[in-house]
């Protein structure tokens, strides 16, 4: 498996840019054994893990308020980690690999958090979202409680990845894939590879969704249907980057969705105007921004009642 190998390319990878000379190498090195991948993936795992360093953006506070109340640093920092070696990161390897099952993570309003998991793979996790982990030795499985998450799933074709959410099932070996729990169902979203869903109790009729495919199995149906939506899917995910992409949805649900990562809230009362086309990039911490830009193209004013902003329709 080389995990010495992929503990002292995690080490070189963390500590900046390769080289030109260092890229052809471990471009060569990562190529010789597809194994290699996975097995780095593990390493930068266990660096961050052990490290005590999640990635954290906090979308109410903002990256400066993030660096005042970042978690305090476990006593082996990553200073004191990189400086043990790659002896250190191949232990790290194996000691973080399998997680205690029935481990939870969650956000809070605002937050999107980037989770590395001990086998590789990654689960970001959206705003106000809950999830359980258990990397089990047969199987790994993910229960999505609350919210929304998307996964880049580290290969292993002898230990499935599945991804409860409510009656839904989710299962991939080796893809990246949103899911997204809301009362009427579930959203399904794959970026890469191909996944199987299906409905608990009715395992035999299994759905392939494939790279640029989505779903939305509603609640207490059996019926999975996949339809191609790549262009939806990139507006859809761009939470991920803090941001919330819009194509002629109504200004309702792009409240809606801004409502999601903020305390203070957007309002639209009138129903004439909630369904309004709204077309543009915006910021999902920036809810004033947002009002401020689309309120004149709508034919509205912001008002503010109670700490909350509500849009109105000029002339009422």
């Amino acid at each position: 498996m080389d995990d010495d190998g992929a503990a002292r390319w995690a080490i070189r990878r963390d500590a900046g840019p390769l080289s030109s000379d260092e890229q052809r190498e471990f471009d060569a090195w990562i190529a010789a054994d597809e194994r290699r991948e996975g097995a780095l993936l593990r390493a930068e795992a266990a660096l961050i893990y052990i490290a005590g360093d999640p990635i954290l953006i906090d979308a109410e506070s903002g990256p400066a308020a993030l660096e005042e109340e970042a978690p305090a640093p476990s006593r082996f920092g990553r200073r004191h980690f990189l400086a043990g070696g790659a002896a250190a990161v191949a232990a790290g390897v194996a000691g973080v690999l399998l997680m205690p099952s029935g481990q939870e993570y969650s956000t809070t309003v605002g937050e999107v958090r980037r989770l590395p998991l001990a086998d590789g793979s990654v689960a970001t996790v959206n705003t106000a979202s809950r999830i359980a982990v258990a990397l089990e030795p047969e199987r790994r499985h993910i229960t999505l409680e609350e919210g929304e998450a998307w996964f880049q799933v580290a290969h292993d074709a002898h230990r499935p990845f599945v991804v409860d959410v409510g009656a839904v099932r989710v299962r991939a070996v080796g893809t990246a894939f949103s899911v997204r729990r809301n009362p009427e169902g579930v959203d399904v979203l794959v970026t890469e590879g191909v996944v199987e869903t299906w409905i608990e109790g009715n395992e035999a009729a299994r759905t392939r969704i494939a790279r640029g495919e989505r779903s939305f199995v509603a609640t207490g149906t059996q019926a999975i249907v996949a339809v191609k939506a790549a262009d939806e899917i990139d507006r859809a995910l761009a939470w991920r980057d803090g941001g919330l992409a819009l194509n002629g949805e109504p200004l309702s649900y792009a409240v809606a969705e801004l409502n999601r990562y903020n305390h203070r809230k957007l309002v639209v009362e009138d129903p004439v105007l909630a369904r309004m086309p709204i077309v543009g990039y915006f910021r999902t911490d920036e809810p004033g921004d947002f009002a401020r830009a689309v309120a004149p193209l709508v034919g509205a004013r912001v008002e503010m009642r109670s700490g909350d902003m509500h849009l109105v329709a000029t002339g009422s």
